[in-house]
This record gives C-alpha cells, structure tokens and sequence, in this order.
C-alpha cells in the first residue's frame, strides 16, 4: 500500500505514538537482506565499506530493535541510539510536533533511553548478521561525571558498533552542547579513545549546526588530531527560520526540510576548516536524492536522513538511491568518492 494512502490516517495520531507503532510495524515485517556492496554508489568510509552512502539517522531506532529492519529498507546504514548508560524517562510529553506546512520536526525528547545494558542484550542478539550498524551514545542528564557516561557507554558498545557516534550535540539535555567547547572536548575525546582501546571501531563525532567559526575551526583541529573516522554535520538546530505551522515556537531541536540550507552551509564550512582531512557526514533537511547529491558535492562522504521519512514513507531510501545514482551517472562521476567535494 501506498504510504500517501495512509499518511492522512498516521497524522491523526500524535507523533511519539505513531513513531512507536512504526518501530512495531518493522519488528513484524519479514526480513530482507540489507543492501548489497559492490554497487556503483558503495564507498569506503574510516575503513568501513558502505555498500551505499544514504544512512538512517539516529533518533529513529534509539534502543536497537530494529537495525536490520531499518537496513531491508535500503538503507547502507543505519544508527543506533542516542543510548545513555543508565535508562531515562525523557523529558516531559508532548516532545514530539509535526510541522506539517513546512515539512519539519521539532522535539525535545532529552535522551529517553532504556539504557545502555538492555540496548546491548539487543544488539548482541544480532551478532554475525551483514550490515553496519553505528551506535548513537549519549550521557544522562542528571550524570555528575558526562565524560565518565561517554567511556562507559564506549567500553560496552564498541565490542557491538560498526562504528560509535559521540553526541555532544543534542539541544535537549541541558549543558550537553558545552561538550563542544575546545576543553571539554579534549577531555571528552581522549577519555572515549582510551575507552575503546587498540582495535575498536572507528570514533564519529556529531556536531550541531549552531556554532561559530571559531567553534569550527577548533573541532575541526581536534578531531584531525585525534584520527576521528568522521565528523557528523550536524544535528538539530535551536534556530528558527522563518516558519508556518502553529507548533513553530516550540522548544527543542528543528529538524526537516528548513534545516537543509543551514545543515549545507555547516558542513561546506566544515570541510574548508578540514580541508578534506578527514571524512564528513552530511545530516539535516535531506528529502531526497538531489539534496544527497548536493550534499556530497558539498564535501560529504556520507548522508543521512529521517524527518524526511515522516512525510514520505519508507520507501524514501530506494527512492532517494535511485535519484541520486541517475545524478551521479549524469553529471560523468563513477563513484561517489569521486564526487566528494567537487562543488
């Protein structure tokens, strides 16, 4: 059935509880086997081979129960989380508002969690299956020590990720962003790599888009210094551009369609701070495969997506690979790497 068909029905709910019956809906379906490597849009990435470069963002699956659901998808990958050490509530509903006008998200769940033990029973289950699943790791919010939380949930994921994202970028967790200044950032990337020891899986790190120059260019020094596998620009925004729906004063974090040029402008300034010296991932208003393709065009090695997925169904990542392959093919490049930054 056509997901326009039943959008109109899926609307009438209110979002966490239509969210969670899309979680359900995939534990139900049969599995399919995640996109195949070896196909004209596979890229290599901190070592790891994505057998496309479209991934699903965190936030969708936040617990991992669905990551190879999420993969039969179409998805070259996907991302667990965010996962916090100890479970948490969230903060207070509602959390979650659909701009239905402008194609947009806002919410504010503040890191709702079950914790990190029950997430890695999860994944554990699924060890030996295809497929790169990263691991989305946060900190509790009522936490005395954040830097001990992010080593914590890095010895226990790291033996379970394809890779773990550290995000120090989520608006809703007060006094989280203060993790991006330059300090704390050190502190907070040293303690994760000493955490994860020889041998583990590559370190991402998820910035937000809400930053200065000054901010940039220091993140962008520390995370070259470090051997980072990437930098994730960005996340939500606590900006607001010029908005229609009745929910656009709302607090939390902005995702969707209005983040797509501010998202674009981080990450091209993302990627002269790095110069290319370490590989980008392209997050934030992409709803299709011409905004992947500029995306990459722009310096991404990587893309994901998952407001978008809200408006459009789950078939957006079929769709969006097939747009963006036909764009790749038309405009002379063999390869997405090839692509990479050429804009």
């Amino acid at each position: 059935m056509s997901y326009a068909l039943i959008r109109p029905a899926v609307f009438l709910l209110d979002p966490e509880r239509a969210h969670r019956l899309s979680i359900a809906a995939l534990k139900w379906m049969p599995r399919r086997a995640p996109a195949p490597g070896g196909g004209p849009l596979s890229t290599t990435v901190a070592g790891l081979a994505f057998p496309n470069p479209l991934g699903m963002a965190a936030g969708f699956d936040k617990d991992g129960e669905v990551p190879d659901a999420v993969l039969g998808l179409g998805f070259g990958f996907t991302e667990v989380g965010t996962v916090t050490p100890r479970p948490q509530p969230g903060n207070p509903k509602p959390r979650l508002f659909r701009l239905e006008e402008d194609r947009a998200v806002i919410n504010r769940f503040g890191f709702n969690s079950g914790g990190g033990e029950a997430a890695a029973e999860r994944l554990a289950a699924r060890a030996g299956r295809l497929g790169i699943v990263g691991i989305n790791i946060g900190a509790n919010k009522e936490s005395a020590d954040r830097i001990a939380d992010y080593a914590a949930m890095t010895r226990l994921m790291a033996p379970l990720a394809s890779y773990l994202a550290v995000n120090i970028s989520s608006p809703n967790t007060p006094g989280l962003r203060a993790l991006q200044d330059e300090g704390a950032l050190t502190g907070l990337l040293d303690a994760v790599l000493a955490a994860r020891g020889e041998g583990g899986p590559p370190v991402f790190l998820k910035v937000a888009p809400d930053l200065e120059p000054a901010d940039i260019d220091a993140i962008s020094r520390i995370a070259i210094d470090r051997g980072l596998g990437a930098l994730m620009v960005s996340n939500t925004t606590i900006s607001r551009p010029p908005l229609q729906s009745r929910f656009a004063a709302e607090t939390g974090g902005l995702s969707g369609a209005p983040l797509r040029d501010l998202a674009q402008q981080r990450l091209k300034d993302f990627r002269m701070a790095t110069g290319g010296a370490i590989p980008l991932i392209g997050i934030g208003g992409i709803t299709s495969g011409a905004d992947a393709w500029e995306r990459i065009r722009a310096g991404a090695s990587l893309v994901q997506l998952y407001s978008a997925m809200v408006y459009q169904g789950p078939g957006i990542a079929r769709r969006t690979l097939r747009d963006l392959e036909g764009l790749m093919r038309r405009e002379g490049f063999k390869s997405v790497a090839e692509a990479v930054g050429t804009a």
